[in-house]
């Protein structure tokens, strides 16, 4: 017997597609995240170098690559990038207008 999948598109953020709380946040934040642990591979340093440069224990380190980031707010991430070299541009524009919210 062969049981039908049933398939959402996703709405482009799966902490909303989850139902969880400030989705928006944990998406930006995962997407820094995923950036900064980007950067430390590419500049093929270890997690106590990285740990040292970013002014953090080893274990946070862990967590942030990890992608277990309710201990780090979004400042810090922005620090944390300009540390490992990166500059940070917040841009804001108008919608789309195929889109009903910004």
């Amino acid at each position: 017997m062969t049981q039908e999948i049933k398939v959402q598109a996703s709405s482009g953020n799966v902490f909303a597609d989850l139902g969880l709380e400030n989705s928006d946040e944990l998406l930006v934040k995962a997407e820094l995240a995923r950036k900064i642990g980007s950067i430390i591979t590419k500049k093929e340093i270890t997690q106590a170098e990285a740990a040292e440069l970013l002014g953090i224990d080893r274990p946070k380190v862990t967590n942030l690559i990890n992608g277990k980031l309710s201990d780090f707010s979004t400042v810090e991430l922005f620090r944390f990038l300009n540390a490992l070299g990166r500059d940070v541009e917040i841009v804001v524009k108008a919608k789309p207008k195929s889109r009903s919210q910004g």
